[in-house]
């Protein structure tokens, strides 16, 4: 019965007829009001043509997204989100080609800096960070000899380690107890942020074996987790250590030189990004290179001595400000 009557209503509705009810006769698209009433294809048409307006709409916006994702895609995400980066030109007028550092970040090395200086261990802890630095430069010399690019390739990956784990830590004290850091937190990360730049550098120079690749995996997730532990346990003894640790970076660098000047190692013309970074002339080779990181660690070598001595005077370091930009 109920398919009967479906079938009827829609012949109805097909021939633009209607069907009565109980309250009078009714169009289908149509209604009978006050003697006025719609017939069955002109609600068809309003219909269709306000279906049709709808979609071409839809298709409208739907085609300017996509236009604003292809030109994302071209020009990159920040296109699409309306981030953009200004154009950033060199002093000569020519474009700035590096994105890992600005030109505001480079500076002029100051070679002018005491090499020789040493902290002489006198109390225990001291005692136990020169001890402990002495003992894992055993096996990096047993491992790499006189191949020193590899070596500064490698221990720069460790060397940046120290410089974030404790500006982490201090930026965290600082959310914690509501506190200044007197600058130490930017001090510690510009140090991380220039021995990444070493090895930003040294990679340029010696290309990384696989078995080198995979030590740095091994020896940055064993110290990054010990530094970690022992800058939580004494901040004094990690400053100390890294101290330490820059005075054999040093040493390492200045025996690179010495093969450089005998000619064990060739003379190379210097990468792009070493010139650009530390401001060298043009024909600057890697005698250069070597010469303005060997100055860098020296700097390292007294910011952390500095930062240890302030933990043994009793105080801390949001005490002594930090000395940001002190490379």
């Amino acid at each position: 019965m109920n398919r009967l009557v479906v079938s009827s209503v829609m012949k109805r509705v097909v021939t633009g007829g209607g069907f009565t009810s109980s309250s009078g006769t009714f169009h289908v698209f149509g209604e009978v009001a006050k003697g006025q009433s719609l017939g069955f294809s002109v609600g068809w048409r309003r219909l269709m043509s306000s279906a049709a307006e709808h979609s071409s709409s839809g298709m409208e916006k739907k085609g300017s997204h996509d236009v604003a994702l292809e030109k994302a895609e071209k020009g990159g995400i920040s296109s699409y989100w309306g981030i953009t980066r200004p154009k950033i030109t060199k002093e000569d007028g020519t474009e700035w080609v590096w994105n890992c550092f600005m030109p505001w970040e480079t500076y002029h090395s100051n070679l002018s800096i005491d090499l020789h200086k040493h902290h002489v261990p006198k109390k225990f802890l001291d005692k136990v960070a020169y001890r402990t630095v002495k003992l894992l430069r055993i096996p990096t010399d047993l491992f790499f000899k006189r191949r020193y690019g590899c070596r500064a390739m490698m221990l720069e990956t460790v060397a940046a380690v120290p410089g974030m784990v404790g500006g982490m830590l201090l930026h965290l004290r600082s959310l914690r107890k509501f506190q200044q850091s007197g600058g130490w937190i930017k001090a510690l990360l510009e140090e991380a942020e220039n021995e990444r730049m070493h090895l930003m550098t040294m990679v340029e120079l010696v290309q990384p074996k696989w078995y080198e690749r995979l030590l740095v995996l091994t020896v940055q997730g064993v110290f990054f987790n010990a530094f970690f532990v022992l800058y939580v346990m004494s901040p004094k003894l990690a400053h100390r250590v890294v101290g330490y640790l820059e005075e054999e970076a040093i040493h390492s660098y200045t025996e690179y030189l010495k093969d450089i000047e005998s000619g064990a190692i060739k003379n190379v013309p210097a990468p792009a990004i070493a010139i650009d970074y530390w401001r060298l002339p043009k024909d600057a080779t890697l005698k250069d290179v070597i010469t303005v990181i060997r100055a860098d660690e020296a700097h390292h070598r007294d910011v952390n001595h500095f930062a240890s001595d302030v933990h043994f005077h009793g105080k801390e370091l949001r005490d002594s400000p930090a000395p940001v930009g002190y490379h």
